[in-house]
C-alpha cells in the first residue's frame, strides 16, 4: 500500500469493510502523544505548516505534529481555534 519510503510503509496494516461493504486496507491507528510532546494553542487561521515554520523553523514537518495526536485527519487538529493539540519536541 505504501512505497519502501514512506514513513507508514512499517506500520500494521488492517483489511476493513467500509459503510459501502467493500475490503479496504487501513493502518492501524497511530499512538497518543508521547511524553516528549508540548501542548499548544491553536489560533484562528492557524494551519500545521505555520505553527511547525514558528516552533522548529521548519514548516515541512507538519507530519510530526499530526502523527503527534490521534486525529486521523490533520487538517482537523487546526480546524477549531482555541483547540490545544501536543506538538513534539525538536
Amino acid at each position: 500500500m505504501f512505497s519502501k519510503r514512506s514513513r507508514y510503509f512499517e506500520v500494521e496494516q488492517v483489511a476493513v469493510t467500509n459503510g459501502r461493504g467493500e475490503v479496504v486496507t487501513a493502518v492501524k491507528l497511530r499512538p497518543p502523544a508521547s511524553p516528549a510532546a508540548r501542548p499548544a494553542r491553536v489560533t484562528q487561521g492557524d494551519r500545521l505548516d505555520v505553527i511547525c515554520d514558528r516552533r522548529y523553523g521548519d514548516g515541512t514537518r507538519y507530519w510530526h505534529v499530526a502523527d503527534a495526536n490521534s486525529e486521523l485527519e490533520a487538517a482537523a487538529l487546526t480546524a477549531e481555534p482555541a483547540r490545544t493539540i501536543q506538538v513534539p519536541e525538536r
